[in-house]
Formats: C-alpha cells, structure tokens, sequence
C-alpha cells in the first residue's frame, strides 16, 4: 500500500521533470501513444489537467471546498481534446507549471485527511484523500511509458517498481473474478492472487509492464490470464 512519504514527493518531482524533458525532446504533437485513440497531445494535455483536478481534491480533504475532481465526465474529455492540438513545447510548459503548483499542494495532505473521501465527479466517490499522492505519481510515470519515446517501466527505480507492483496485484484481487495466480519477479518478489495458481514470471518492470498495460514482452509463463476490463 503506498504512503504519503517524503520520498513520495521527492519521486513526484523527479518524474515530473522527466516527462518533461521526454516531452521536449518530441516535435508532434499529433503523433500516436501507446494509450489508444490518444496522441502525444492527449496524454499531455491530460497529465497536465489531472494536475488540477488533484489540486481541488486537496482542498476538498484540506479546506473543506466541496470540489470535486471534475465536473463531470464529459467535461474531463473535453478539457483533455481541448488542449491536445496544442505544440508540444507548450503542453510540456503546461505539464512543468501544473505540476510544479500540484506537488506543493500535495504534502499538506496530513494523517488527519487520510481516510477523508473526495470525490471524482459529484455523488461519486474516487478515493481516499491519502492516496492522492501516490496516485499523482502512478499517472506521471505511466503516462510517461505511454508516449512511447524512449522510457519504459525498466527506467523506473526498484523501490517503485515494487510500489506499482503492489498496487497493481492488489488492485488485480479486487476485480470481480480475479484468477488464481502466482506472480514471481526475478528481483525477489512474489504476490499471490487467489489461491496458488498458474505461475507468471519476469523482470519487476515486465511484470508491471503486464499487469499495467498488457504488454507481455519479457514475461515466462505457460499461460497468461486475462486481465479485468480498464488495465
């Protein structure tokens, strides 16, 4: 389960600025992403609002604003479609500035807001305000490896990889008919989820590249469940 900690935010930082120099370094905006349907622009551009949208829930845990992560579904979209035909140096100017006033806002999440829930769209409870931070991070480095130039889930540290990992078999044991599955990395770790079943195998970033995002590159294993719908 992931922590609010000082080296939280210190890797919130670090990837921040990372995504944005691998941003700097594409020239269009309209290229394709791993993520389907989506351009360089729309993950961008969405980084970047899901910066604002975690700065209200934090004042919604913190200063009692009643804000909620979006207003509603179809206005997520658009804000998203609005900013993706911009260039990329401006969408990497967006994703540095939003970031760098979201991270601040972050660690004025105490132990006190932990288990306070805020909402993504009104009625509609998204999570814990502890979370928020680990979460910021999950969607900077996944959006990362989602623009396909040239960083992968072998560039994240060892120590979040296994942070992702965690979340992400823990995640995999809430779906609604989670397999039984044994999953070994080569750096030591080892999840169960279900009872022991089939065995999957491979390097922490291969298997967070799977259970993530479906890649199966890297993996060993005689045969590979499926995962839950929206991984």
């Amino acid at each position: 389960m992931a922590s609010t900690t000082p080296d939280l935010y210190a890797a919130l930082s670090r990837h921040t600025e990372r995504l944005v120099d691998t941003a700097l370094t594409l020239e269009d905006s309209s290229a394709p992403t791993l993520c389907a349907g989506w351009t360089v622009g729309h993950v961008l551009s969405h980084v970047a609002r899901n910066a604002d949208a975690l700065a209200a829930l934090v004042r919604a845990a913190v200063d009692g604003t009643g804000e909620t992560m979006y207003r509603s579904p179809e206005d997520r979209d658009a804000d998203i479609d609005a900013g993706a035909g911009r260039s990329v140096a401006v969408l990497a100017e967006d994703v540095r500035s939003t970031g760098a006033a979201v991270n601040p806002l972050l660690a004025r999440l105490g132990p006190e807001h932990a288990d306070v829930m805020v909402e993504r769209v009104p009625g509609v409870p998204f999570a814990p305000a502890g979370r928020l931070p680990f979460m910021r991070l999950r969607e900077v480095v996944y959006h990362h490896v989602d623009l396909d130039a040239g960083f992968g889930f072998e560039d994240v540290e060892p120590d979040l990889t296994r942070l992702f990992l965690d979340e992400e078999v823990a995640r995999l044991g809430r779906a609604d008919s989670p397999p039984d599955l044994t999953i070994s990395s080569a750096e030591g770790g080892r999840w169960t989820v279900g009872s022991e079943g089939d065995v999957v195998s491979g390097s922490g970033a291969a298997l967070l590249g799977w259970l993530a995002r479906g890649a199966t590159a890297g993996l060993d294993a005689t045969s590979l469940p499926p995962l839950p719908d929206g991984r």
